[in-house]
C-alpha cells in the first residue's frame, strides 16, 4: 500500500484533494513504471483551463491516479500555466461550467508545487454585463413589438378614415347615416342611481377577477392551499380560490343588473331594436377613426357602435366568460361525462379570449370616455346627473382609489383569514 498522490484544493484555501488515503499496490506500481516526459503540448487539466496565448509556467503537473485500471496516470504530462484557476462553487459540488478568462494582471505562481495552498487562485467572475442586464424578457419583447404594431395600423387607419369621410361618398353616407341608433320612444332618459352603482361594482370586480385570474394563469406554485370542508375535499391553490371567489361576486352583481335592466325599462338603451343599427356601427367607426368624434348625448341615447358593443359584452360575453369559468372550477370536477361533452380544453380555449375582450373593452371604453367630453360623462355615469358640475369626476377619482386598494390588499395575509371562514388554509 503507498499513498495517494494529492493535487490542488476544491476551494480556495481548503486541503489539497484527493484526500490523503491508501492506495492498493499495483496502482503504485503502474504509476512508478512510467516515467513521466514533459510535453509542452499537453492539455491543462480538469479546473485549470488555459487561455489562448496565455504564458506557459515552469513547474510540472503533478500526476496522479489512472483513470481506469491498468491505464496511464492521469492527467496527461505537461506544464502548469502561468496562472491557476480555483473552481467555483458550482464545480465544487460537482457542477460543470465554463472556466472564466483569468484578469490581465493575474499574478504568475512560485516554484511551490500546484497541490500547495499558496498557489494563486483568479478572483470570482464578473457580474453579468450591463447588456445582458437590460436584455427584455421574450414576453415583454413581444409585448413591445404588438404596440408598435399596433400603433402603426392605428396610424394607418386614421388617414384612411380621415381621407374617406372628407369625400364625397363618405360624407354623403354619415349624413345618411349619422350613427344615432333607434330607439323605442318609451326608452327611459337618465342614468338611475342603481346603475351608477353597478358600473361601479362591475368595475371594481372586473379588475380584481382579471388581475387574479392572469396571476393563476402565470404561477407555478401558489404560496399557500385551500381546502373545502366536508367528505369531498376539493384542495386548490389559494389565488386559485381567490379568483373563483370574486367570480361568483362578479356574477351575482351582473344577475342583479339584468333584472334591473328589464324592470325599469333601461334594456332599451342596449339592445338594438332595428336593422339601422348595422350601418351606424359603421358610420360611427369611421368618424372616431377620423377623430371627428359623432354628435350624442349619452344623458338621452347611446350610439350605435355603443349600443351594439354593450349589447354584445352583457348578453355574449359575459355568459360566455361564466360558461367557461364554470366548467373550470373546482365546482365542476371528476364527472366523466361531462368531460366528454364539455371537455376542459374547450372552457379554456374559450375563457382566456374573452378575459382579452374584456381588458380591451374596459380600455376603449375608459379612453373614449376621457376623449370624448370626461366630465359630463363621468357626471352621467358615476353621478347621475346632465350637469356642468365636478362630482362624477370625484366619485371617479375616489373609485380609482379603492381599486387601487383593493388590488394591492389581494396577498395571501389578507386573504387567507376570509377564506379560512370557508375551508381550511394551508402552507402546503
Amino acid at each position: 500500500m503507498s499513498g495517494v498522490r494529492r493535487g490542488l484544493p476544491r476551494v480556495p484555501g481548503g486541503e489539497p484533494w484527493p484526500p490523503a488515503r491508501e492506495v492498493p499496490a499495483w496502482v503504485a506500481d503502474a504509476v512508478a513504471a512510467e516515467e513521466p516526459t514533459l510535453d509542452e503540448s499537453a492539455s491543462v487539466a480538469h479546473a485549470v483551463v488555459e487561455p489562448a496565448g496565455s504564458p506557459r509556467g515552469t513547474v510540472p503537473l503533478r500526476r496522479g491516479l489512472p483513470r481506469v485500471a491498468g491505464g496511464q496516470p492521469w492527467p496527461d504530462e505537461g506544464f502548469a500555466p502561468a496562472w491557476v484557476e480555483a473552481p467555483s462553487d458550482d464545480d465544487a459540488a460537482g457542477v460543470t461550467g465554463t472556466t472564466p478568462e483569468p484578469p490581465a494582471d493575474a499574478a504568475a505562481p512560485t516554484d511551490a508545487p500546484l497541490g500547495a495552498e499558496s498557489a494563486t487562485v483568479a478572483p470570482e467572475a464578473a457580474p453579468p454585463s450591463r447588456t445582458a442586464r437590460r436584455s427584455l424578457h421574450p414576453h415583454a419583447r413581444r409585448a413591445m413589438l404588438a404596440a408598435v404594431m399596433l400603433a402603426i395600423v392605428g396610424a394607418v387607419l386614421v388617414v384612411l378614415a380621415r381621407w374617406y369621410v372628407g369625400s364625397e361618398g363618405g360624407a354623403d353616407f354619415i349624413a345618411r347615416y349619422p350613427g344615432r341608433a333607434p330607439q323605442p320612444e318609451e326608452t327611459p332618459v337618465g342614468i338611475p342611481t342603481w346603475l351608477s352603482w353597478q358600473h361601479f361594482f362591475n368595475v371594481f370586480l372586473m379588475v380584481l377577477v382579471v388581475r387574479t385570474g392572469l396571476q393563476v394563469r402565470r404561477q407555478s406554485r401558489p404560496p399557500a392551499y385551500w381546502t373545502s370542508r366536508g367528505p369531498a375535499a376539493t384542495r386548490i391553490g389559494l389565488p386559485s380560490w381567490t379568483h373563483q371567489a370574486l367570480d361568483v361576486l362578479w356574477v351575482v352583481n351582473g344577475v342583479v343588473y339584468v333584472v334591473m335592466l328589464f324592470a325599469t325599462g333601461q334594456w332599451m338603451r342596449i339592445v338594438p331594436t332595428s336593422w339601422d343599427v348595422i350601418p351606424g356601427v359603421v358610420s360611427t367607426t369611421l368618424q372616431y377613426l377620423s377623430l371627428e368624434w359623432p354628435a350624442e348625448d349619452g344623458w338621452v341615447y347611446y350610439n350605435s357602435l355603443q349600443q351594439i358593443v354593450y349589447f354584445l359584452t352583457v348578453f355574449v360575453a359575459a355568459p360566455l366568460a361564466i360558461a367557461s369559468g364554470v366548467r373550470m372550477s373546482m365546482y365542476w370536477r371528476g364527472s366523466q361525462r361531462w368531460d366528454r361533452l364539455y371537455p376542459a380544453s374547450v372552457a379554456r380555449a374559450i375563457h382566456f379570449p374573452v378575459m382579452i375582450y374584456f381588458v380591451a373593452f374596459v380600455v376603449g371604453h375608459v379612453g373614449l370616455v376621457l376623449a370624448t367630453g370626461a366630465r359630463q360623462n363621468l357626471n352621467h355615469m358615476y353621478a347621475g346627473r346632465d350637469d356642468a358640475s365636478w362630482l362624477g369626476v370625484v366619485i371617479f377619482a375616489l373609485s380609482l382609489v379603492v381599486i387601487v386598494g383593493a388590488v394591492v390588499a389581494l396577498r395571501p395575509m389578507f386573504v387567507a383569514p376570509v377564506a379560512s371562514k370557508f375551508g381550511t388554509v394551508s402552507s402546503r
